[in-house]
């Protein structure tokens, strides 16, 4: 497996596969160039085995030390052999060196594993939340320590 960490939109070839991934995970990965465009200080870490996108992580600066990690996902028949775990302790090593203090998520209820994973890798809920779809959303940050 190949790691790659981009501090701008990926190429053409991990870009196909990062939309494909989006899409066979969450439905849907319409808009979802434009909305990478528009995020400032855009990263992406996307785990690569052989030609196959596996995973990726994203996330975005909000200010000079807190950074959003945006959306990720794992392929399928790729859980539970510790790719996720591997693309957040890469970025938050990344955040650190970078120098950002804190990292920020959200997440759902219908996607516990990722609600797990991040309560094990250091994060505290810190804010729930209705959107304006009726969604139930889940605030969760965590301190960088250098």
């Amino acid at each position: 497996m190949k790691l790659t960490i981009l501090c701008t939109m990926p190429d053409a070839g991990i870009l196909s596969g990062i939309i494909e991934l989006h899409k066979n995970i969450f439905g849907d990965s319409e808009g979802l160039v434009s909305k990478m465009k528009s995020k400032p200080q855009l990263l992406v870490l996307a785990a690569v085995d052989g030609e196959k996108m596996i995973g990726y992580k994203m996330g975005y600066a909000i200010d000079e030390v807190t950074f959003y990690s945006w959306l990720g996902g794992v392929a399928p028949d790729y859980r539970k052999n510790g790719v996720a775990s591997m693309l957040m302790e890469k970025q938050h090593e990344y955040l650190k060196e970078t120098g950002y203090k804190v990292v920020r998520t959200k997440t759902m209820n219908i996607w516990r594993s990722m609600l797990i994973l991040n309560i094990k890798h250091g994060f505290d809920v810190i804010e729930t939340y209705t959107d304006v779809k009726g969604l139930h959303k889940i605030v969760l940050e965590k301190r960088l320590h250098n």
